[in-house]
C-alpha cells in the first residue's frame, strides 16, 4: 500500500474545500474525504495483519525514502508498524466524527473545515514520519490551526486560551527542534530514526538529549507540571477543535515521547524513569481531585484529560513491554473517550446554551440518545469492564506492576486508587446532568440527536466496544513494537 495517500488524500480534501461555493459543498466534501481516511486506514490495518500472518517479521512496513536534499542528507522517510497503524486509526475515526458533529458549523465554514483536515494531514504525516525534521515538520502543522480555530470559533476567554496553548507548545517545540540538533551531529549529520536506532550513542549525551525529547513531546502529552495550557484550551475550543486537541494532538506527544525520546535514548529512559513515574503519578492524582471540583462539564473532562494522560505517561516511565503496551492502548482509549465526551458536552451546550453541571438535570426524558452516550463514555472514563478504559488501565497496572521494588509498586497503587475518585465525580456529574427532574421547564421542548451526531456516536462508540469487548487485535498490533521498543531498553 502506498502510505502517501494518507497525505495525498486529506491535502486534496483540504484544497477541494477551498474551492466549494457554499456551506454545504464545504461540509459534504470534509465528509467524504474523511470517510475516504477512514477506509485508508482500515485497508491498512487489513494489508498489515494479511502481511504479519504470512510471516513478514519487518520492523517497518510500506516504506518509503525519498531523498529531500541530497547536500543535507535530509530524507522524507516513511512507514509504519503496528503501533503507527493504531495512532492512524485513531485519527481517522476522530477526523470523521468531528467533521460530522460541527455540521452546524455556519460562521466561516470553509476556513473552519480547511483547519480541520490540515490538523489531519498534520497528523497522519507525524504518525507515518521516520525522520526527525520531517517528524518535526508535520508536528508543527498542527499548532497554527489550533490557535486559529480556538482564537476564531472559540468561546469563552478564547484568545487567551489560544495563546496559552500556542505558547506552551511552542517552548515545547523548541526543546524537540533542539534535540534534533544534537542528535544531527551525533548521527553523522543524519536524523532518519532508523539509521539512528543503530549508532552507539554515549549515555551521557543520552542523559542530556533525553529530557529535551521526553519535555518536549510531554508538552503536548499534559506531562505535570506543563499541563496548565489543557484546562484553557480545551474549554475554549469549539467541540470539533476540543476533540481533536484531545482525541488526536496529544497523542502525538506520547507517541514522540515514546517512538523518539525512549526508543533511540533507552540509557536516558532508564535514568529518568522514576522521575517520570512520580511527576505521571503527581498528575493522575491531581488532575483526579482538581476534576472533582469541577462544575463546569468541559473544565471537568479537561481535567479528567490531564489525569487519563498521566496513565499513558507512567506506564512510559514503568519501562516495561506490558506497561508500554498499556500505554499505547491508553492512548487509543483516551483519544476515543474523551473525543466523545467533548462530542456530547457539545451537543449538551448547543441545545441548553449552558455547561454548568447544577443549571442540568432530567436531560434523560427529553434527549434519550444522547445521555445514553454520556452514560457509556463515563462509564468508560471510570473503567467499566467491557469498554476499552478497563482494558487500557489494567494492561497499565499489571505492566507496572511487574516493577517488584517498593517504589515501582506504590506508585502503582497510588494510581490506582484514582479510579476511586474518578467514580466519584463521573456518577456525580452524569447522574446530575441525566437523571431526576428537568431543572429548566424550557428544556422540555430540546430535540435529541441529530442524523450526522448519531452517526459520529456510533463511529466512536464502535472503537470503545471493539477494544473493551475484543481487545485480542488491538493487543496483537501493538505487541510487535513494544517488544522492539523493549530489546531496545534491555540491550538485547
Amino acid at each position: 500500500m502506498n502510505l502517501l495517500l494518507l497525505l495525498i488524500v486529506p491535502l486534496i480534501t483540504a484544497l477541494t474545500i477551498l474551492l466549494c461555493r457554499n456551506s454545504l459543498q464545504v461540509k459534504w466534501t470534509a465528509f467524504a474525504g474523511s470517510v475516504v481516511q477512514l477506509v485508508l486506514a482500515l485497508v491498512l490495518l487489513f494489508v498489515y495483519r494479511a502481511e504479519v500472518v504470512a510471516g513478514n517479521a519487518a520492523q517497518l512496513f510500506f516504506e518509503q525514502d525519498i531523498t529531500l536534499i541530497e547536500s543535507l542528507n535530509m530524507h522524507f522517510h516513511i512507514g509504519v508498524d503496528g503501533i503507527s497503524i493504531s495512532m492512524l486509526l485513531l485519527t481517522a475515526m476522530v477526523v470523521v466524527a468531528g467533521v460530522l458533529f460541527s455540521w452546524n458549523t455556519n460562521k466561516m465554514t470553509k476556513e473552519f473545515y480547511f483547519l480541520l483536515i490540515l490538523l489531519a494531514l498534520g497528523a497522519y504525516g507525524f504518525f507515518i514520519s521516520f525522520n526527525l525534521l520531517v517528524l518535526f515538520f508535520f508536528l508543527e502543522i498542527s499548532i497554527i490551526p489550533k490557535y486559529l480555530l480556538i482564537g476564531i470559533w472559540g468561546s469563552g476567554n478564547k484568545e487567551y486560551s489560544a495563546n496559552k496553548l500556542v505558547l506552551m507548545l511552542m517552548m515545547g517545540s523548541a526543546l524537540i527542534m533542539v534535540g534534533i540538533l544534537g542528535m544531527y551531529y551525533i548521527g553523522g549529520h543524519d536524523v532518519d530514526l532508523m539509521h539512528l536506532s543503530n549508532i552507539s550513542i554515549p549515555a551521557h549525551l543520552q542523559k542530556i538529549l533525553f529530557p529535551l525529547f521526553f519535555i518536549g513531546f510531554g508538552v503536548f502529552t499534559a506531562f505535570f507540571p506543563f499541563h496548565t495550557w489543557v484546562p484553557d484550551g480545551h474549554s475554549s475550543a469549539p467541540t470539533a477543535g476540543s476533540m481533536f486537541l484531545a482525541g488526536i494532538s496529544m497523542k502525538l506527544g506520547g507517541y514522540g515521547c515514546l517512538r523518539v525520546a525512549i526508543f533511540l535514548l533507552p540509557e536516558g529512559a532508564k535514568e529518568y524513569g522514576q522521575v517520570i513515574v512520580i511527576l505521571s503519578s503527581i498528575a493522575i492524582l491531581y488532575g483526579a481531585f482538581v476534576t472533582m471540583m469541577q462544575k463546569d462539564l468541559k473544565y471537568l473532562n479537561a481535567y479528567s484529560s490531564v489525569s487519563h494522560v498521566g496513565f499513558s505517561l507512567l506506564a512510559l516511565g514503568m519501562l516495561t513491554q506490558t506497561a508500554i503496551t498499556g500505554a499505547l492502548m491508553q492512548m487509543i482509549s483516551h483519544g476515543l473517550m474523551t473525543a466523545l465526551f467533548f462530542a456530547v458536552i457539545g451537543m449538551i451546550y448547543d441545545r441548553t446554551h449552558t455547561r454548568m453541571v447544577n443549571e442540568l438535570g432530567g436531560l434523560m426524558k427529553v434527549m434519550p440518545f444522547i445521555t445514553t452516550v454520556l452514560f457509556i463514555v463515563g462509564l468508560c472514563s471510570l473503567g467499566l469492564p467491557g469498554l476499552s478504559g478497563f482494558v487500557a488501565e489494567m494492561t497499565v497496572f499489571v505492566g507496572s506492576w511487574q516493577n517488584d521494588d517498593v517504589f515501582h509498586r506504590v506508585a502503582t497503587i497510588a494510581a490506582a486508587m484514582s479510579i476511586v475518585v474518578t467514580a466519584v465525580y463521573i456518577l456525580r456529574a452524569v447522574g446530575q446532568v441525566a437523571m431526576g427532574p428537568l431543572k429548566n421547564e424550557a428544556y422540555a421542548h430540546l430535540t435529541d440527536a441529530k442524523w450526522n451526531e448519531k452517526l459520529a456516536a456510533i463511529i466512536l462508540l464502535a472503537g470503545i466496544l471493539s477494544i473493551g469487548l475484543v481487545p485480542g487485535w488491538l493487543n496483537d498490533l501493538l505487541t510487535p513494537g513494544a517488544e522492539i521498543i523493549m530489546n531496545r531498553i534491555t540491550g538485547k
